[in-house]
């Protein structure tokens, strides 16, 4: 057996047939029939109507990029069937925040809107959508977040969370509700005959990946072809920002997505307004479509820099806090767009779930990370007496209290962490080997483009990793211009040497020559000046 055949057998694909639908995802045959969600049949009937009224609809995005991607998809699928006076509104995340809000539906009110279609938010907007109907506009809720017991009391609430529906899977992003909403409507109105709404699933791709839904079933076949769409991009915003990202659409996948597009439209929502990504997305000619890409390309650098300057201030604090279990830093002026960016590295860094907050007068907002068995959620429940409201899941969360009350908030996660007893819970951050492998002679380039057919690779379907049980260090050289990146050569037992590259590489990475190690890897081709050589993507070392 290959060790590509090993790979596949560790994942479950130790089928023929298994393997080839996964290989190559069929669209048609887990294109799921839309009218099984929820509230669909309703929501294409008042769509329908409005249709046929030319009633003035406002998309009502989210300022992410899912929110983003389904606000640029309803655009275009709304103006091919026919829809004359379509306009999107996106919130500002530093006045109206997630969601519906009462201030919100009033800027739409005074746009003209006759009808709201949420993308990606409105499923807990009970208060708003009926603020909305007092003012004689009906809403139609597209969305994926969870939903409370009632639904809100909108005209159709389509979203897979909701309960007693046959809809097949679950784990779809709001630019994947909303996908299925424009499938529902082909079968309605003309304008987007059968087939060509597959023009559409670069934007699907692009929520799905930098959502971080599961790679699997319809997300699964929906990406796959969706980063076909790319490499063949007929959309000229899309084409300009990987242009500005460095990203050759002949060789896009879903990192591309993921640590190329994904972290520059996230930045204009983060510093400023993500009114600059949309425009991104729906340009028609070329320059406009270049002016923001570049736009959101230099907000992209200044939230680098904003970041690691939060990051350097951040650790200082957290080198005072070495006996916490749980790490809760803060300080006035910390971007509240940032530090959730933050949050994570300090995870990475620490070894610790973190509560990252910024101090904002007398009021204060902050991101949770988390991982293993301590829930950020539960973490914000336990000290719900002394917030001002909070939320989120286990993972990652966000809280909102007086400043005052931040180190009560400190001592309250840390006890409630104590009260768990957990043990051992460093190692849900240590990767987790596919195949365990004691030479690299099967490390090769044949072996890497065998893993390609993989991607896309993502939440439930990650890249491979591989274990080299033992091998000798030969040299440490350490790479960037802060030596922040550490590069090691390692021979296995039949004298085959592989070079490992480790980005941002923590200390402990820096072994000396001779040291016998174990190393997990994902292998990767490196091309320098026409030259190509297989290397590994160092993730741990032992």
């Amino acid at each position: 057996m290959t060790l590509f055949e090993r790979i596949l057998v560790a994942r479950g694909l130790d089928n023929a047939e298994v393997c080839r639908s996964f290989l190559h995802p069929d669209y048609d045959s887990v294109k799921h029939d839309p009218f099984l969600l929820p509230d669909m049949r309703a929501a294409v009937e008042r769509l329908v109507q409005a249709r046929q009224k030319q009633e003035k609809i406002v998309i009502y995005g989210d300022y992410d990029i899912d929110g983003l991607s389904a606000t640029a998809l309803l655009l275009d699928a709304f103006g091919k069937f026919g829809f004359e006076d379509i306009e999107a509104f996106i919130p500002n995340r530093f006045i109206e925040g997630y969601g519906m809000t009462i201030g919100a539906v009033d800027k739409v009110a005074a746009m003209g809107a006759e009808l709201i279609v949420t993308v990606d938010c409105g499923s807990l907007c009970h208060a708003e959508i009926e603020y909305a109907s007092s003012l004689g506009i009906d809403t139609v809720v597209t969305d994926h977040h969870n939903v409370a017991e009632t639904p809100p009391p909108s005209v159709a609430a389509v979203n897979p969370k909701f309960p007693g529906h046959t809809y097949p899977f679950k784990d779809l992003c709001g630019a994947g509700v909303a996908f299925k909403l424009v499938q529902a409507l082909q079968m309605r109105l003309e304008g987007l005959p059968e087939g060509y709404e597959k023009w559409l699933l670069d934007l699907v791709a692009l929520g799905t990946v930098c959502d971080i839904v599961k790679l699997e079933d319809e997300n699964r076949a929906n990406v796959y072809w969706g980063l076909e769409v790319l490499k063949k991009q007929q959309r000229v915003g899309l084409k300009a920002l990987m242009a500005v990202s460095g990203v050759e659409p002949e060789k896009v996948n879903a990192r591309s997505l993921g640590f190329g597009l994904g972290p520059r439209m996230n930045a204009a929502g983060r510093l400023e307004t993500a009114q600059h990504a949309l425009d991104m997305l729906v340009a028609q000619d070329g320059l406009a479509a270049l002016t923001a890409s570049e736009k959101l390309e230099e907000l992209n650098q200044k939230r680098r820099s904003i970041q690691d300057e939060i990051f350097v201030e951040a650790c200082q604090q957290a080198e005072t806090m070495v006996e916490d279990k749980v790490l809760v830093v803060s300080a006035p002026g910390w971007n509240h767009g940032v530090i959730g960016i933050v949050a994570s590295k300090l995870v990475e860094t620490y070894k610790k779930p973190v509560f990252i907050i910024g101090e904002r007068g007398e009021e204060a907002t902050g991101s949770a990370r988390s991982f293993g068995d301590f829930s950020a959620a539960d973490a914000v429940r336990a000290a719900e007496d002394i917030i001002l409201r909070g939320g989120g899941h286990g993972a990652a969360a966000g809280v909102t209290l007086l400043t005052e009350n931040i180190p009560a908030f400190r001592v309250r996660v840390n006890e409630f962490y104590s009260s768990l007893k957990l043990q051992h819970q460093e190692r849900y951050l240590l990767p987790r080997a596919d195949v365990e492998i004691d030479d690299f002679s099967e490390v090769d380039e044949e072996l890497v483009q065998n893993i390609a057919q993989m991607e896309p690779f993502g939440n439930g379907n990650p890249e491979p990793v591989l274990k080299i049980t033992t091998a000798t260090v030969l040299n440490t050289r350490r790479m960037g211009a802060d030596g922040q990146h550490i590069k090691l050569s390692l021979r296995d037992k039949n004298n085959n040497v592989l070079q490992m590259l480790a980005f941002n590489a923590p200390e402990e990475f820096c072994k000396a020559p001779g040291e016998v190690v174990a190393a997990w890897f994902q292998p990767m081709i490196n091309e320098w000046q026409g030259v190509r050589t297989v290397e590994g993507r160092l993730l741990h070392i032992d």
